[in-house]
C-alpha cells in the first residue's frame, strides 16, 4: 500500500487529516534500552528530515512507543515525558510531532499500578484508536512506520497500513514510501 492522499468530504471543517504514526525506539530514535534520560537520545539517520517531509506532505505526525520501562521500575512516566519533550525541543519547526502516546504497562511489571494487560500496549491497537478518534485522522490514507511485528499488528489492528522500518536512513525510507517503490 502507498501512502494516499485524504478523500475529499464535504466541507473543509468534516475533513479528516491523514497521519504518519512512528515507533520511537529503533525508528525516531536509536534503541538503547530503556531510555530515560534525554541527554541519551541519539536520532535515527535521516528521522527529522523524514518528519518534515511527511509535515510538508500535509500529514499530522504521531509517535506511539510501549514503555514497559515505568512499570518493570526501572524510571517513571515523568522520564518518559522528558524524553519526549526534549525530542520535541531538538525538532525543526517544520517537523514537530502532533502528540506523543506511550504505554507504560507491561503484565509481569513490578509496579502494581502498572502491571496489567491493557489495549494500549502494542501489538493492541488501543494508542492508535485513541489518537485517530481524537485527531480525527483517516485511516486510509494513513499508515505506522515501526521496527517489530507488534508495530505492524497494532497498525492492522486500528485499520491502517503498517510498514516495517529495517533501519538505515529513515528519509530514505519515507522517500520510497511516498513515491510507491
Amino acid at each position: 500500500m502507498t501512502p494516499t492522499a485524504p478523500q475529499d468530504t464535504a466541507s473543509k471543517d468534516d475533513a479528516l487529516a491523514r497521519a504518519a504514526f512512528f515507533d520511537r525506539d529503533g525508528v525516531l530514535i536509536v534503541d538503547t534500552g530503556y531510555l530515560s534520560e534525554p541527554k541519551d537520545i541519539v536520532w535515527v539517520d535521516g528521522a527529522q528530515r523524514a518528519l518534515a517531509r511527511l509535515a510538508a506532505c500535509g500529514y499530522r505526525l504521531f509517535v506511539v512507543t510501549n514503555q514497559s520501562g515505568v512499570a518493570r521500575g526501572y524510571f517513571e512516566e515523568a522520564a518518559v515525558e522528558r524524553v519526549h519533550a526534549a525530542m520535541q525541543a531538538a525538532l525543526p519547526a517544520d517537523a514537530r510531532i502532533d502528540e506523543f502516546a506511550y504505554c507504560p504497562h507491561h503484565p509481569d511489571g513490578s509496579v502494581a499500578a502498572y502491571a496489567t494487560a491493557c489495549d494500549c500496549r502494542k501489538p493492541a491497537p488501543g494508542m492508535l484508536n485513541r489518537l485517530i478518534a481524537r485527531h480525527r485522522i483517516d485511516r486510509a490514507s494513513s499508515f505506522l512506520i515501526g521496527d517489530r511485528a507488534s508495530d505492524l499488528a497494532a497498525a492492522t489492528g486500528a485499520g491502517i497500513a503498517g510498514f516495517l522500518f529495517p533501519g538505515g536512513d529513515l528519509d530514505g525510507f519515507v522517500a520510497r514510501l511516498l513515491a510507491g517503490t
